[in-house]
Order: structure tokens, then C-alpha cells, then sequence
């Protein structure tokens, strides 16, 4: 496995990196050959929380976790057991998708947004990564495995990018843009 550590404004100690290069050998199981990328490994201290995010791809499917704690090798222990439930999940809803051959399940979640004045928002965080095209319901499983409201990706049946997000009522909503 190509494990890349990077320490964000902290440096890595050989012994942090062996223990990252330990815990994640536990997710060697679920892989039938190795990630078609390099498992992104970002280590940083925030306010006094020890905080790891992990990113790794596995068969076209792109999983994150973030952890933070008091301490470092809990954060590590903590976020290697969520990329392995995202793993489980995912096996599961693969196996589920074959079994019932096209009966979707949803994950459905109530989000807020804080009542704030226009002046006051911004933008605070800003990502890239790369678009694969895919289908819609890879889509929507992609969305429900990383948790988000909202999924961009690029439509393998338009070759356009689409925005899938999900609706207070629990469905999902398309946005197919016109040019």
C-alpha cells in the first residue's frame, strides 16, 4: 500500500508513521488489489485536538474520514474504524443493490443552517479532487456513504457535471445544468 503522510504544520516522527502504516494495513483486507491511488494521510493539531483525515480510493469509489481527539494515536485509531464501517457499509449496500436488483435505500438526515446575516457568511474551506463519471444512483450511493447533503459529479450518460443533493423531504434532487 503507498501510504502518504503529511503532517500539517506538525512534523511526523518515524514511530507516528509506523503506527499509521499499522492501522491502515488492517483495511488490506477488504482490498482485492491495492487502491488505485495513494491513501492520503493528513496529520494536524487544531485548538488542542489531535486531528487525522484519511482519503483512499477503492474501485472508483473515494473514501474520507476525519477524526479528532486528545491524543494523536487515538485520532488514528478512531478514524481507521470509520473508514472500515464506510468500507462495511458500502460491501453492504453492493450486496444489497445485487440481491434486490434496483430497491434503493436512503439514508435520510435533517440539516440545519445557522441563522446568520449575509455579511457574516464566507467561504471557509475550499476542495478539489477528481471528478469520475458515474451514474446517478452511483451517485447517491457515493452521497450516503461520505454523509453529505450534496454530491458533484460528472453525469456518465450527459458527460456534463451534475449536482445531486438531498431534500428536506428525504429524496434527492438532480441539477442538470443547461449551457
Amino acid at each position: 500500500m503507498n501510504i502518504q503522510v503529511h503532517g500539517d504544520h506538525m512534523g511526523i516522527t518515524p514511530a507516528l508513521h509506523d503506527f499509521v502504516d499499522k492501522k491502515l494495513g488492517r483495511l488490506e483486507k477488504y482490498f482485492d488489489a491495492p487502491p488505485e491511488r495513494e491513501i492520503s494521510v493528513t496529520l494536524s493539531v487544531e485548538k488542542g485536538f489531535h486531528k487525522v483525515e484519511v482519503m483512499l480510493q477503492l474501485h472508483g469509489v473515494l473514501f474520507r474520514a476525519e477524526e479528532k481527539s486528545a491524543d494523536m494515536y487515538a485520532s488514528i485509531d478512531l478514524v481507521v474504524d470509520k473508514l472500515e464501517q464506510q468500507i462495511n457499509r458500502h460491501k453492504s449496500k453492493i450486496n444489497q443493490r445485487f440481491r434486490n436488483q434496483g430497491l434503493k435505500t436512503r439514508i435520510q438526515s435533517s440539516t440545519g443552517m445557522d441563522t446568520r446575516e449575509e455579511s457574516e457568511l464566507r467561504v471557509v474551506r475550499t476542495k478539489r479532487f477528481p471528478v469520475k463519471p458515474m451514474d446517478v444512483e452511483e451517485a447517491m450511493m457515493q452521497m450516503d456513504l461520505l454523509g453529505h447533503d450534496f454530491y458533484v459529479f460528472t453525469n456518465a450518460e450527459t458527460e456534463e457535471v451534475n449536482v445531486l443533493y438531498r431534500r428536506k423531504s428525504g429524496d434527492y434532487g438532480l441539477i442538470e445544468p443547461q449551457y
